[in-house]
Protein backbone atom coordinates (compact mmCIF):
# COMPACT_ATOMS: atom_id res chain seq x y z
CA UNK A 1 0.00 0.00 0.00
CA UNK A 2 1.37 3.21 -0.80
CA UNK A 3 1.51 6.04 1.14
CA UNK A 4 -1.07 8.15 -0.41
CA UNK A 5 -3.31 5.25 0.23
CA UNK A 6 -2.48 5.04 3.44
CA UNK A 7 -3.90 8.93 4.14
CA UNK A 8 -7.03 8.26 1.66
CA UNK A 9 -8.01 5.33 4.37
CA UNK A 10 -7.77 7.37 7.50
CA UNK A 11 -10.33 9.90 6.70
CA UNK A 12 -13.46 8.20 8.49
CA UNK A 13 -16.37 7.66 6.10
CA UNK A 14 -18.94 9.77 8.23
CA UNK A 15 -16.73 12.98 7.44
CA UNK A 16 -18.78 14.63 4.36
CA UNK A 17 -17.38 17.95 3.97
CA UNK A 18 -19.62 18.21 1.35
CA UNK A 19 -22.29 18.97 3.85
CA UNK A 20 -20.27 22.21 5.45
CA UNK A 21 -21.12 25.08 3.39
CA UNK A 22 -18.14 26.72 3.11
CA UNK A 23 -17.45 29.60 1.01
CA UNK A 24 -13.99 30.15 -1.18
CA UNK A 25 -12.93 33.38 -0.33
CA UNK A 26 -15.30 34.96 1.83
CA UNK A 27 -12.62 37.02 4.32
CA UNK A 28 -10.37 37.96 1.25
CA UNK A 29 -11.05 41.56 1.52
CA UNK A 30 -10.25 41.75 4.76
CA UNK A 31 -7.09 39.52 4.54
CA UNK A 32 -6.27 42.09 1.29
CA UNK A 33 -6.55 45.13 4.04
CA UNK A 34 -3.80 43.66 6.82
CA UNK A 35 -3.79 43.56 9.99
CA UNK A 36 -1.70 46.32 12.20
CA UNK A 37 -1.62 45.06 15.89
CA UNK A 38 0.92 46.62 18.37
CA UNK A 39 1.04 45.20 21.62
CA UNK A 40 2.28 47.74 23.82
CA UNK A 41 3.92 47.34 27.09
CA UNK A 42 1.53 47.33 30.69
CA UNK A 43 3.28 50.58 31.60
CA UNK A 44 3.23 52.23 27.54
CA UNK A 45 -0.62 51.11 27.94
CA UNK A 46 -1.22 53.13 31.20
CA UNK A 47 0.58 56.20 29.63
CA UNK A 48 -1.95 55.85 26.27
CA UNK A 49 -5.14 54.18 27.27
CA UNK A 50 -7.15 55.13 24.00
CA UNK A 51 -6.27 55.07 20.61
CA UNK A 52 -6.57 59.27 20.55
CA UNK A 53 -4.13 59.41 23.72
CA UNK A 54 -1.74 57.59 21.34
CA UNK A 55 -2.15 59.91 17.81
CA UNK A 56 -2.20 62.72 19.51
Amino acid sequence: MSRENEMEDELRSEYDFSQLGGVRGKYIERYRKGTNLVLLAPDVAQAFPTEEDFTS
